[in-house]
């Protein structure tokens, strides 16, 4: 039903048919004449079958999407720029709140003004939460509607539902347009172009019944849609377009100019809207530092590469075969630039040349042309030749120069060539839904992604193999990580954000010195790369060289003063220098900048601990575990400070609880068996004592106490053979030879407390 285009082939009846059919309604004499009201009422069977052949089409579009992108509602968020949309994002993550709502109005995060998009990701968060699932779910209804609304916009301004259908087939399976819809963050593309349709059919309405409510409409809708994405920025001139076909307003007749002055005229307070909102997007993106400066890339390079991408887009468009999540730029020919715009010449000429003709193939190049222009790369951002999502709107007007062209070869053709071309658009259709769900499955994880877009672009894509790297790293598969991150500067050496992620990567191998020569290497590349300076003081603190880490972490500070986790560092580096005062104030500003800092609040409650404050790190510790419940650490430090107040049933139940959260806490075993020895419970005791020297071997602490509880339970003969290797480690342990002298002195076996 879907791509039937029979409708499309209208015969003309013949002089001797229109006689007849004049006959058939000529009225007897005598008879009344109808009533004009009577007769607007009188359904057109035409329009009414078309009608219901259009709401199947509906259906059918529906189907294809869901049968394309259900599997998405399973994906979780990735952390290609979703922690900085809404993951990680603390403004997005308060839900719909007064705080939040002025937030989105007046923040540039990410170089953007897009408050109603801001405004989109918070009501997800109020209604679902951190559900990854649903926040997909909502992208994947606003493409759905967006697939409609584009089918309805034709049908109502064409009357033509074949077409109209072909075109937001196209649109619905096109595997370029993945990106948007399988992306969280990529939300700003599936809800602008909600309003971009909203818009189009308030002026399809303003256009069929001209009133200032009806205008108002068409510009209400289009700055919700600026509110959600810069891009919308052409849509007056592509209601212009849409003026000489397929609403014909206006004709390509020289004559017509003052009708072009009118209708020009018309959209200017929606190219007001424009200029302005591109204004302050340019803006919050060269403020934001995301604008890559000409003595960077050359106005002549930007041109090159823009001609080529023109081109690129054509082709992945026709063969939708190597789509990656990230392109990155690269020098372009000039051979290569000079044939991308022979061709986009060439075929701007056939298109006026045959505009009064086919005046649809010079409104659908034009669209295709003007809407990838705020994005095609001459005011480059982020350092891509080109993105998919990019396309979204774009190739709409390639799309309907296709599809009507397709109605254009079935008209006054045989039954057998329409059958044949009918099966090969549902062909064709049906294989780019194959396709696009196949492309869907790639944006799973961040490690299908970008192990995708290598295959994809080749090996010196260097921000593939950066963030295929990090995404190892998150999974603790520190060795193919470190690997990449390698790829990454053999592509681009001089990064100093990657040489300080390589150092991490080391570090967390305990391979210190790589650690710091890479991140030396950052800081030498970029010497306010404030987090390279605190991670290599961090280095520093492990290797022993407290002062140098402590310059680090202070050098870090001044670079960026408010910044929690380097004071963090810098105060658990005091404190391991035994600068207790110092690292107290320290903490204590980090939980006044970040309250929902809880590793900071566990730090500061072990600094208390040691000077002997136990009510106050205990009432830090309680604060720690109200943000992170889960936080082990925090849970055996609470056991230790409530141990030493004697209050043991309160210490084992959060000893307890650290090893439910992690039954490999050595630390929290230890801690466990030494309260049981004081509740007289021994043999439960050695069991925790036993799996803590499992995890910690050769720890002395832990072998003398797990000799002195055998020895209260009378397995004097182990308990001799542990203080005897506590002895052997360490001759001088003045704990095991006393404990062996009782062993020695009771021959009994009896024991006693020590």
């Amino acid at each position: 039903m879907l791509l039937q285009f029979a409708s499309l082939h209208r015969k003309k009846p013949n002089k001797t048919e229109e006689k007849g059919m004049r006959k058939s309604v000529s009225k007897p004499a005598g008879a009344k004449r109808v009533p004009a009201a009577r007769k607007s009422r009188t359904k057109d069977p035409a329009a009414t079958a078309g009608a219901r052949i259009a709401i199947w089409v509906s259906l059918s579009l529906i189907v294809l999407n869901l049968v394309i992108y259900v599997p998405v509602l399973h994906y979780g968020f990735l952390s290609f720029d979703d922690p900085y949309f809404v993951s990680k994002n603390d403004d997005v993550a308060a839900g719909l709140t007064w705080q939040s709502i002025k937030w989105a109005f007046t923040t540039g995060h990410f170089g953007s003004w897009h408050p109603v998009t801001w405004l989109s990701h918070m009501l997800d968060v109020q209604l679902f939460g951190m559900d990854a699932g649903l926040h997909h779910l909502t992208s994947l209804l606003l493409h759905i509607a967006n697939t409609l609304l584009l089918f309805w916009a034709f049908f109502r301004m064409t009357k033509r539902w074949g077409p109209s259908a072909l075109v937001a087939a196209l649109f619905a399976t096109h595997p370029l347009h993945v990106e948007s819809v399988a992306w969280i963050a990529e939300r700003k593309d599936v809800l602008s172009t909600l309003f971009w349709m909203l818009t189009l059919h308030a002026y399809i309405a303003y256009v069929r019944r001209p009133g200032v409510s009806r205008y108002l409409a068409v510009a209400g809708f289009f700055v919700l849609g600026l509110m959600s994405k810069t891009m919308l920025v052409t849509l007056p001139a592509i209601l212009l377009l849409l003026d000489i076909w397929p609403l014909k307003r206006l004709t390509l007749d020289p004559i017509q100019m003052r009708s072009v002055v009118k209708l020009t005229v018309e959209k200017a307070p929606l190219a007001v809207l424009s200029v302005a909102c591109g204004v302050i997007t340019l803006r919050m993106q060269w403020l934001a530092g995301t604008v890559l400066e000409i003595d960077k890339l050359s106005l002549g390079d930007r041109i090159a590469n823009s001609l080529v991408s023109y081109i690129g887009y054509m082709g992945k468009m026709l063969w939708p075969a190597t789509l990656a999540a990230f392109y990155p730029l690269s020098p372009v020919s000039w051979g290569l630039a000079v044939l991308s715009i022979a061709i986009l010449a060439l075929i701007s000429i056939l298109a006026v040349k045959f505009a009064r003709q086919c005046p649809l193939l010079l409104v659908g190049w034009l669209w295709y042309l003007l809407t990838l222009l705020p994005v095609i790369g001459l005011i480059q951002v982020g350092g891509k030749s080109m993105a998919d999502r990019f396309t979204y709107v774009p190739l709409t007007g390639l799309f309907v120069i296709i599809a009507w062209g397709v109605a254009m070869l079935v008209e006054k053709r045989p039954p057998a060539f329409m059958k044949t071309l009918q099966v090969a658009a549902a062909v064709i259709v049906c294989t780019l839904a194959l396709s696009a769900r196949e492309q869907a499955r790639y944006w799973e994880t961040d490690v299908t992604l970008w192990e995708h877009a290598l295959e994809a672009t080749g090996p010196d894509n260097y921000f593939a193999q950066t963030n295929l790297a990090v995404a190892l790293a998150e999974k603790g598969d520190f060795d193919r990580a470190i690997l990449h991150y390698k790829e990454a500067l053999r592509s681009q050496p001089g990064t100093a954000e990657t040489h300080n992620a390589l150092g991490v990567a080391y570090a967390r191998k305990g391979l210190f010195e790589d650690a710091l020569t890479h991140y030396d290497a950052a800081v030498q590349l970029n010497p306010d790369l404030a987090e390279a300076h605190s991670n290599r003081g961090t280095v520093l603190a492990k290797m022993g060289k407290e002062d140098a880490a402590v310059k680090a972490f202070q050098h870090a500070l001044k670079l960026d003063p408010d910044n929690p986790e380097f004071i963090y560092n810098l105060g658990f580096s005091l404190a391991d220098m035994g600068r207790l005062d110092e690292a107290i104030i320290r903490l204590q500003e980090v939980v006044r900048l970040d309250a929902e800092f809880a590793l900071a609040y566990n730090r500061l409650g072990n600094v208390l601990l040691t000077k002997g404050e136990i009510e106050e790190a205990i009432s830090n510790y309680r604060r720690a575990l109200s943000v992170d419940r889960n936080l082990a650490e925090a849970h055996n430090n609470l056991g230790v400070a409530l141990r030493a107040l004697k209050r043991d049933d309160e210490a084992i139940v959060h000893f307890r609880e650290a090893l439910r959260i992690n039954l490999n806490f050595a630390e929290a075993h230890n801690n466990m068996g030494l309260a049981l020895v004081d509740r007289r419970q021994a043999a439960a005791a050695i069991n925790h004592f036993t799996e803590a020297l499992r995890l910690r071997p050769g720890s002395i602490d832990i072998i003398n106490n797990l000799g002195y509880a055998l020895m209260l339970c009378n397995r004097n003969g182990e308990a001799i053979a542990c203080f005897n290797e506590v002895l052997r480690m360490n001759p001088g342990d003045a704990r095991a030879q006393e404990n062996l002298a009782v062993i020695l002195r009771r021959s009994d076996g009896s024991s006693g407390y020590l």
